[in-house]
C-alpha cells in the first residue's frame, strides 16, 4: 500500500518525468509531445531493428502500426534514431534523447545507448503505454525535455537461481524484459546446485535424466534435528534443453543483456554426483538433495572429474557467447577430501598446504581452460581462499572484504553483499506479515542507500569494481509470482544505483517517481511487493 506521505510525493512530482533509473542529465523544456498514428520513425540502416523494436513496443497498446523509414517528409512528425559516432564519449550504452512539440531525437554511439533511450522514451508516456491491449481514446503526449545519459557501472545484474525451485523458460524471459527496462544488463542463471541440475548436455545425459528431479522438498526452515525435517511428498524438476537455451540467450542478446551461466563446482553438486556417482568421494549412490542448507558432498579433485567439468564448460560455451562463466566456488566443506586418499594424494603430488589450496587448483585448472577458450571464470568470493587463479573475476557475497582484497590484487569484482543485494531476504521487520523467507532484512531504502564502491579503495583500484547485482535465491521462492515479490521494487532502487551518478541519487525523489513506476509494473502484470 502506498503511504500518505509518499502520495504527497506522488503530487509533487511530475509524473511524466517518473524514470528509473534517474537519468544522468535531465531538463525540462517547454511544450509536450503528442504521438499519432501519423508519427513515422526514422533510422539509419544500424539502428533500423531499433526502430522496429520501438514500433512494436507502441503497437499494442496505442493502436499505431507506425512506420519505420530512413526518412520522413518534411513537416512530418518523427521519432528519429540514429547512431553516432561523436557521442563516443557518452560509451557503448550512452545516449542523447531530446523531445521537442514537433519530434523526439535518439542519439548514441552504439546501439546499447540507443535502445537504453528507447527504454527511457517508454517511461515518458502514461503509464499505460505498457498495456499488451489498445487503449481506448488515450492520448499518448509526453513531456519536452533533454536528457543526455550513461551508466556509472559496467555490470548492473540481478541473479536467479533456477535450481532450487525450477522457473519456466517464459519467465526467464519475463525477467529479461524488466531487467532490459531497468537498463540491468547481466542475467546471472544458477543453473546447477545440490537441489536440481537445470541444463541439458549432451555428453552426459544423466544430469538431466536424474539430476534434474528429486523426489519431494523439505517444508519450511531446516531444523537443527533433521529427524524433525518435513517434506511436501511432490516431486519437483524441470531443465533447459538446449534448445530452450539458445532461445533464451538470443532473446536477451536483443535485450542487450547478457547471460552469465553458473555451473557450481566442487560444492553445491550432489545433483552432479547422484547423476554419476564416480564423481563424488564416497562409493555410495546419493539421491538429488531434498533439503536446504551447506551439504558435504562435493565432487572429488581427481583429473576424471576435471576433464567431466571441463567437458560440461564446453558445452556450455558453445551455448553462451557472453564472455563470463561462472564456476560457483562458494560453501564447499573439505570433510571429505580430508578423509579421501584421492584428495591427499593431490595434495602430496602438488605440492599443497591443505585442503584450500586443492580446491584453489581446481579452480586454476578451470580458470586456465576457459582462459584458453577466450572467456573468463567467475567465483564467488571463496575462490580468494588458498589462492585466487590469476584471471579470475571475484563476486563478493560475505560482505565487502572479498571485493576489496580482489580488487587491491588486480581483479575485477561484482559486488554481491547480503547486507543489500539478497531479494531473498525478508522486506519487513514484521516477518510474519510476509511470506516465508531464509532470514534477514532487507528493507527498499538500504537497497537505495547501497553504495558499490568500498571506501577503502583506492581510486586504481575503485577501478576493478565492474557494478554490482541482486541476487534471487530460490529456496523459498517456490514460483515466478513469489520472485516477483521479492524482486520489486527493491530491483527497481538497485538499478538506480547501478545507473545514476552518485551526486544524482535522492531517495524522496526516487519514492516519488516509484509511485508512477509502480503503477507501469501493475500493468505488466509484476507481483511486486506493495510499499
Amino acid at each position: 500500500m502506498i503511504t500518505l506521505p509518499t502520495l504527497l510525493l506522488v503530487l509533487a512530482a511530475d509524473s511524466g518525468l517518473a524514470v528509473i533509473p534517474r537519468p544522468a542529465h535531465l531538463t525540462p523544456r517547454p511544450g509536450s509531445f503528442t504521438l499519432t498514428g501519423s508519427t513515422i520513425i526514422t533510422t539509419d540502416a544500424r539502428s533500423r531493428a531499433l526502430g522496429g523494436m520501438l514500433a512494436d513496443y507502441l503497437f499494442p497498446a496505442t493502436g499505431f502500426r507506425l512506420a519505420v523509414r530512413p526518412s520522413a517528409p518534411s513537416g512530418a512528425r518523427v521519432v528519429a534514431i540514429r547512431l553516432d559516432a561523436t557521442l563516443t564519449a557518452l560509451g557503448a550504452e550512452g545516449y542523447r534523447l531530446d523531445v521537442t512539440p514537433g519530434r523526439v531525437t535518439i542519439r548514441a554511439p552504439q546501439p546499447a545507448g540507443a535502445f537504453y533511450a528507447i527504454q527511457t522514451l517508454r517511461q515518458l508516456f502514461p503509464p499505460a503505454i505498457f498495456r499488451a491491449a489498445r487503449v481506448p481514446a488515450a492520448v499518448w503526449t509526453i513531456p519536452a525535455v533533454s536528457i543526455e545519459d550513461s551508466p556509472r557501472f559496467r555490470w548492473r545484474g540481478v541473479h536467479l537461481d533456477v535450481a532450487r525451485h525450477f522457473m519456466p523458460k517464459e519467465f526467464v524471459k519475463k525477467l529479461v524484459d524488466l531487467a532490459a527496462l531497468h537498463k540491468l544488463n547481466r542475467l546471472h542463471l544458477h543453473l546447477t546446485d545440490d537441489q536440481g541440475w537445470r541444463i541439458e548436455i549432451r555428453q552426459y545425459p544423466r544430469l538431466t535424466a536424474v539430476g534434474a528431479w528429486r523426489r519431494q522438498t523439505i517444508i519450511g526452515r531446516p531444523d537443527p534435528d533433521s529427524t524433525k525435517w518435513r517434506f511436501d511428498g511432490q516431486p519437483h524438476g524441470g531443465f533447459y534443453t538446449q534448445d530452450d537455451i539458445t532461445e533464451l540467450v538470443a532473446y536477451a542478446q536483443v535485450r542487450f543483456v547478457t547471460i552469465v551461466p553458473e555451473i557450481e563446482m566442487p560444492g553445491h553438486s550432489q545433483a552432479a554426483i547422484a547423476s554419476y556417482p564416480e564423481l563424488g568421494n564416497k562409493p555410495d549412490t546419493l539421491p538429488v538433495w531434498t533439503a536446504w542448507g551447506v551439504d558435504e558432498n562435493i565432487v572429488n579433485p581427481g583429473d576424471a572429474t576435471i576433464r567431466f567439468e571441463q567437458n560440461v564448460l564446453t558445452e556450455v560455451m558453445a551455448l553462451f557467447p557472453g564472455r563470463w562463466i561462472h564456476v560457483g566456488g562458494d560453501e564447499a566443506p573439505k570433510t571429505q577430501w580430508k578423509a579421501s586418499p584421492l584428495a591427499q594424494a593431490r595434495i602430496r603430488e602438488l605440492g599443497l598446504k591443505d585442503e584450500d589450496e586443492l580446491q584453489s587448483h581446481f579452480t586454476r585448472r578451470m580458470d586456465e581452460f576457459l582462459t584458453a577458450h577466450g572467456r573468463s571464470l567467475v567465483g564467488w568470493d571463496e575462490i580468494l581462499e588458498g589462492g585466487l587463479a590469476p584471471n579470475a573475476v571475484v563476486m563478493s557475497w560475505r560482505g565487502i572484504d572479498g571485493g576489496i582484497a580482489a580488487a587491491r590484487a588486480g581483479h575485477d569484482v561484482v559486488m554481491a553483499p547480503g547486507s543489500h543485494t539478497y531479494f531473498d531476504h525478508y522486506q519487513s521487520a514484521d516477518t510474519t506479515a510476509e511470506p516465508l523467507a531464509i532470514g534477514g532484512f532487507l528493507p527498499l531504502d538500504t537497497v537505495y542507500a547501497y553504495e558499490p564502491v568500498p571506501a577503502a579503495l583506492t581510486p586504481d583500484e575503485a577501478r576493478h569494481v565492474l557494478g554490482a547485482q541482486g541476487q534471487l535465491w530460490t529456496e523459498y521462492i517456490p514460483d515466478p509470482k513469489r520472485a516477483e515479490y521479492m524482486a520489486f521494487p527493491r530491483a527497481c532502487a538497485l538499478a538506480e544505483v547501478l545507473w545514476t551518478p552518485q551526486e544524482e541519487k535522492s531517495y524522496p525523489d526516487f519514492l516519488a517517481r516509484l509511485a508512477t513506476h509502480l503503477v507501469r509494473l501493475g500493468v505488466l502484470d509484476v507481483n511486486y511487493r506493495p510499499l
